[in-house]
């Protein structure tokens, strides 16, 4: 199953073809409305509003086998403590191994805003990024259908 973070995501559409070419089910986990899908292989979660809540309906639901799409760095530290495989919508993949630095990185990026030292402006969303992400979402759709069902 894939599992997507949908707040500010921008790789829905391209989840939706990789997850119909496998025939992989979707969720689509969001405070706030979706355009609801008549594909039965898409469900549509709205959680309520407030603070975490779709980040702890994914966390809730993801395990090993399941693929978790975000860009929300805590969120994919948790997603990978349940054993999903996480990318972000550059396709960029979220380790044990990286998920340390990454989340570093948001606490010093963080702090450089706070103290006007930067604007935290992130850089646009590119086609090489959108390729990027529907070559790494269709690597990891393969091997996740090569573990054991959970």
């Amino acid at each position: 199953m894939i599992l997507v973070d949908t707040d500010a995501c921008p790789v829905k559409d391209e989840v939706l073809r990789v997850a119909e070419r496998h025939g992989v089910r979707v969720t689509l986990v969001a405070n706030r409305g979706l355009r609801p899908s008549r594909d039965p292989m898409v469900a549509h979660v709205l959680v309520p509003q407030g603070a975490d809540a779709a980040d702890d309906w994914i966390v809730e639901h993801a395990g090993a086998g399941d693929i978790v799409i975000t860009s929300d760095i805590p969120l994919a530290g948790r997603a990978l403590k349940q054993g999903a495989t996480v990318l972000g919508p550059t396709g960029r993949p979220f380790t044990e191994s990286s998920i340390g630095m990454a989340l570093a990185m948001r606490e010093l990026n963080q702090h450089l805003r706070e103290t006007g030292e930067s604007r935290g402006l992130n850089a646009g969303f590119t086609a090489k990024d959108r390729s990027m992400f529907l070559q790494a979402l269709d690597e990891a759709v393969v091997k996740a259908g090569r573990l054991p069902p959970r």
